[in-house]
């Protein structure tokens, strides 16, 4: 690896909005006080060994732990209106702990853990995952990569275009809007910004946001996203919270931390059918809309559909939101499927900002909760292979407590 590369992340806003918003929840409530663990995990072994990144990967993290949010960056959070002051004041005088975070080589594989306090080890984990996944793009032939990129983006804009008279005569129905939700598995921070640069000039029509705080300020979009599985799953594992209840306490204390704001609601930390047995007429009617991130989803946006109306909610006052594994193709597909009976919106990753064809494969990679406060936690997915959890005995626990099998 060359050391005379910059490092990777130059700022700290340079990562999701949820990360904040989850981040905030927790700060300014009595679970400020939770311990917790993060662990780096690669779904799918790449063809080179990730255990050669190890002495890379630690010096990115050490130049991280030396950051801070500069006064610029602290505005613009401060300007976000579902951002308390008090909070803001807190992220002047963060700054990361090496000491919470370690890196190991294990044969191939690189085991990253985030120890510690849950509101200082919450924010490693897009990071950890942009870092990894730029030192391993390094590895490929830049030159060649980016051409195969390039073409590959036009494609994706020739199709948008291609759409567009489609959706222009479509105006009953609900517009066709999508995000870029691709920090975390991203190729580079420059081919991210090259992607979301190009998608504002080419389909401004299309391309409304980005989950990402630093581009969102850079360029003036909306900056997108409430809360994932992490946030759900720390409920599992607090002391006042019955395992049965956890979803609807994790919502309740959303709704009393944004009173309205940030509404879209994560729906398979346990599964659809056990989200919407909690997601009762208060919840529905509080919340603006869903988020599906496993399962099929065109049999997920039914069932939303299907409860909204069993609890006489108009679907046309509500939004879908799509973001798992997502596509310009699927996204269209999801659009004819459910636009004219509700409000949708798409956020795509990977493949906006790591589409490099097979020559040049995106690793697979997240970095989840596993514990928190001693307790294991889980994400029982609706896709298989995206089930969580280091303890066997709590998952089959918690696969009975909430009606869910293999």
């Amino acid at each position: 690896m060359d050391n005379k590369c910059a490092p990777i992340i130059q700022s700290l806003l340079d990562t999701d909005l949820y990360k904040f918003t989850m981040w905030q929840a927790l700060f300014n409530s009595a679970y400020i006080v939770n311990e917790a663990e993060y662990r780096f995990v690669c779904r799918q072994p790449p063809s080179m060994s990730l255990a050669e990144l190890k002495d890379d990967v630690i010096r990115e993290l050490t130049h991280l732990c030396s950051l801070t949010f500069q006064e610029d960056e602290l505005n613009y959070l401060r300007s976000l209106r579902y951002i308390k002051s008090s909070f803001v004041d807190f992220l002047s005088i963060f700054r990361f702990q090496q000491r919470f975070i370690s890196v190991e080589a294990v044969g191939d594989s690189l085991e990253i853990v985030a120890r510690g306090p849950q509101v200082h080890v919450m924010f490693f984990e897009v990071f950890v995952l942009a870092i990894v996944g730029e030192l391993h793009a390094r590895r490929w032939s830049q030159e060649q990569a980016l051409l195969e990129g390039r073409a590959r983006l036009a494609a994706k804009i020739n199709q948008l275009q291609a759409f567009a008279p489609e959706a222009d005569k479509a105006q009953a129905m609900a517009a066709m809007v999508f995000f870029d939700y691709g920090t975390r598995r991203r190729f580079s921070h420059a081919w991210h910004e090259e992607v979301i640069k190009t998608l504002m000039v080419e389909v401004p029509q299309f391309f409304k946001g980005t989950s990402n705080v630093f581009f969102a300020k850079k360029f003036g979009l909306t900056p997108m996203g409430t809360m994932a599985h992490e946030y759900l799953q720390t409920f599992q594992a607090v002391p006042d919270v019955p395992l049965r209840l956890f979803q609807k306490a994790a919502l309740d204390a959303w709704g009393n931390t944004y009173r309205g704001d940030l509404g879209i609601a994560l729906t398979d930390v346990v599964g659809m059918d056990a989200f919407l047995r909690d997601f009762d007429l208060r919840d529905a009617k509080l919340f603006d809309g869903l988020r599906h991130d496993s399962g099929d989803p065109f049999e997920w946006g039914e069932k939303a559909l299907a409860h909204y109306e069993s609890l006489r909610i108009n679907p046309t006052t509500k939004r879908l939101v799509f973001s798992d594994a997502l596509s310009i193709e699927k996204a269209i597909a999801l659009w004819r499927h459910f636009a004219d009976r509700v409000q949708v919106g798409f956020g795509i990753g990977t493949h906006l900002t790591n589409d490099f064809g097979p020559s040049y494969p995106a690793l697979s990679i997240v970095m989840k909760l596993v514990r928190c406060n001693g307790r294991p936690v889980a994400k029982l997915s609706d896709s298989p292979g995206k089930t969580i959890c280091d303890d066997a005995t709590f998952l089959a626990y918690l696969r009975d407590v909430f009606k869910k099998p293999e």
